[in-house]
């Protein structure tokens, strides 16, 4: 399948398009973004098996907002952060952060976090955002792409004969396919509100 990579990604629909203003612009977006990750990471909603938390729907819908390059930048930023040792990660904490957190049990999702926010940058410079059915699909692709780092990196840690998949994958399903219901609407709902979806 070949994708047409011709379309504007949702954060160039407004504010300046060239010069030192849009280099402004994007400064501005790169730290507003990690803020947004950091905060959403932090957010747990109670529900069965196990709480959602916003991190993996932050990620994923910024990656289609921002586009691959600048969606790239902005979530190494947010690895950058972590690896000082800021708690900006869902499971990090005062005792347990920066580049210990990361090389444990999470290290493989926050792998996947990168690759899924490029992968959704390059489907909605395809167009996949401006359509419910697409930014399903497209959230979809982003999970796997988090899930299959993530489950490696649990299996070479701590042995394939563990329950890799009752750790890593099955309890958080559930909350997966909410977070892909409510970005699949709001997206799509959000090119409408700024106009032109045909842009």
């Amino acid at each position: 399948m070949t994708l047409a990579l011709n379309r504007n990604v949702l954060v160039e629909r407004f504010g300046a398009t060239e010069g030192t203003a849009l280099r402004a612009k994007q400064a501005l977006l790169v730290v507003l973004g990690i803020a947004v990750l950091a905060i959403a990471a932090k957010i747990r909603v109670p529900m069965w098996p196990v709480p959602i938390t916003m991190g993996t729907f932050a990620v994923l819908t910024l990656g289609a907002a921002y586009g691959a390059r600048l969606g790239l930048v902005t979530i190494l930023g947010y690895m950058l952060v972590g690896a000082l040792g800021f708690d900006v990660f869902a499971g990090s904490s005062a005792e347990k952060f920066g580049l210990t957190y990361m090389m444990g049990g999470t290290g493989g999702y926050l792998l996947g976090y990168v690759l899924a926010t490029v992968a959704l940058g390059v489907l909605a410079r395809a167009g996949w955002d401006r359509s419910a059915p697409k930014m399903a699909l497209a959230m979809i692709v982003g999970n796997v792409i988090i899930y299959v780092p993530g489950l490696i990196w649990l299996g070479m840690l701590y042995g394939w004969d563990k329950p890799i998949l009752e750790w890593g994958l099955t309890p958080f399903l559930v909350g997966d396919a909410l977070k892909l219901a409510l970005a699949a609407g709001l997206l799509p709902l959000v090119w409408k509100l700024v106009g032109d979806a045909r842009g």
